[in-house]
């Protein structure tokens, strides 16, 4: 890789990381629960992408190792996700409901 390219790279990688900072820290705590659902949701579909790249018979070897690493992340990913959105929905759920 060119070192060009790889500054370039690194760059936008400060800089994402930076932005995503900067909009996390400033949602409101009543919309953590939507975002963590549509974030899961973008994690299924990435899901399925490592799935596609996992199971490819014409990539090296590498690029399925690659692929399947994928998909353990992406499910730690989903399932995770889900599991903190379940809790956080039922810190709204009434004392009544907890008990059943």
């Amino acid at each position: 890789m060119e070192t060009g390219t790889f500054v370039f790279l690194a760059y936008v990688l400060m800089l994402s990381i930076l932005l995503g900072f900067e909009l996390i820290s400033k949602v409101p705590s009543i919309l953590h629960t939507p975002l963590m659902s549509g974030a899961n949701a973008i994690s299924g579909i990435t899901l399925v992408g490592s799935i596609v790249s996992a199971g490819s018979t014409q990539g090296d070897s590498l690029s399925v190792m690659l692929g399947t690493f994928s998909v353990f992340f992406a499910t730690v990913n989903v399932v995770g996700g889900y599991a903190v959105t379940n809790r956080m929905l039922g810190m709204f759920r009434k004392k009544d409901d907890q008990q059943k």
